[in-house]
């Protein structure tokens, strides 16, 4: 199976990919949740009340501006708005216990905006330390630095597209920018490296058995004896995501939303992104 042939068209659609999400992120940004931009989280329970905009009213009478409302059909409600101080907490209570008698607090958080920096300064560090990991460890056991910095790459091209993916997100639904959205990325990291390396080492064994093989032959060869697999246990992976992402709760939804789309691009990059670029850089050195 000739599969390299459509490298043109894999590095195409990566570009296309990589141009949306860019343009995404200048234009529309993120919408961040209170884990980085501060804030109050109040997750109550009204089963009397079942529409949004009495609640809405509630707290516009108490001089609280709503940043986002969720409600489920068993009368939850996930409401975010700024931080507010213990009397105005106090006041809104009330307002809701007499709205509702069978009001229910189920939690209350409140966070300031500079957890949120410290939480985005590990992630960039641990990104920028496993990736530097990553390429010393791969061009190491590969004895080829072309295969390490093709593997950071792809991993890099992964993780652009789910930023920017949740900034289209963002713009169009709502999607929040947490820190369940940055466990989802980190655990992208992670499954787009080992796709990678399972088709990587099944070139270094082909071109141990045959040294004169070429590097486009290898490719395939390895590519086509290891897709089925991967594309296997991707699968496995994708019907679970994508049953929590429809029949999931509130609370998890976007972060298995995060982790399905990580898994459908790692497994595409492992293939469409990875192997061209470890070709393109041994042509380039060829030359």
């Amino acid at each position: 199976m000739n599969i390299m042939k459509f490298r043109p068209l894999f590095f195409s659609l990566s570009l296309f990919l990589f141009l949306a999400s860019f343009y995404s992120l200048i234009r529309w940004q993120f919408q961040p949740s209170i884990d980085f931009a501060g804030g109050s989280e109040y997750q109550i329970s009204l089963p009397q009340i079942s529409d949004q905009v009495t609640v809405e009213k509630l707290f516009k009478d108490n001089n609280i501006e709503l940043a986002s409302i969720t409600h489920s059909e068993n009368g939850r409600y996930l409401l975010r708005f700024r931080n507010i101080s213990p009397e105005e907490k106090l006041n809104l209570t009330d307002a809701l216990k007499t709205a509702d008698k069978d009001f229910q607090e189920l939690r209350f958080i409140t966070l300031g905006p500079s957890l949120g920096k410290e939480l985005l300064r590990k992630t960039v560090f641990a990104i920028i330390l496993s990736s530097l990991s990553l390429l010393i460890f791969i061009g190491t056991r590969f004895n080829d630095f072309s295969f390490g910095l093709s593997a950071v790459l792809a991993m890099f091209h992964d993780a652009f597209i789910l930023i920017g993916s949740f900034s289209i997100l963002g713009h169009f639904f709502g999607a929040q920018i947490d820190s369940l959205f940055v466990t989802a990325l980190l655990t992208t990291l992670s499954a787009s490296v080992h796709d990678t390396i399972v088709t990587f080492n099944r070139i270094r064994e082909l071109k141990r058995q045959n040294i004169r093989l070429d590097w486009v032959s290898l490719a395939n060869q390895a590519v086509t004896e290891t897709l089925v697999r991967s594309i296997n246990n991707s699968m496995t992976i994708v019907f679970m995501l994508f049953s929590l992402v429809i029949l999931g709760g509130d609370t998890t939804r976007w972060f298995a939303l995060t982790l399905l789309i990580g898994v459908v691009c790692g497994t595409y990059s492992s293939t469409g992104v990875a192997i061209p670029l470890v070709l393109f850089l041994k042509n380039r050195r060829r030359k």
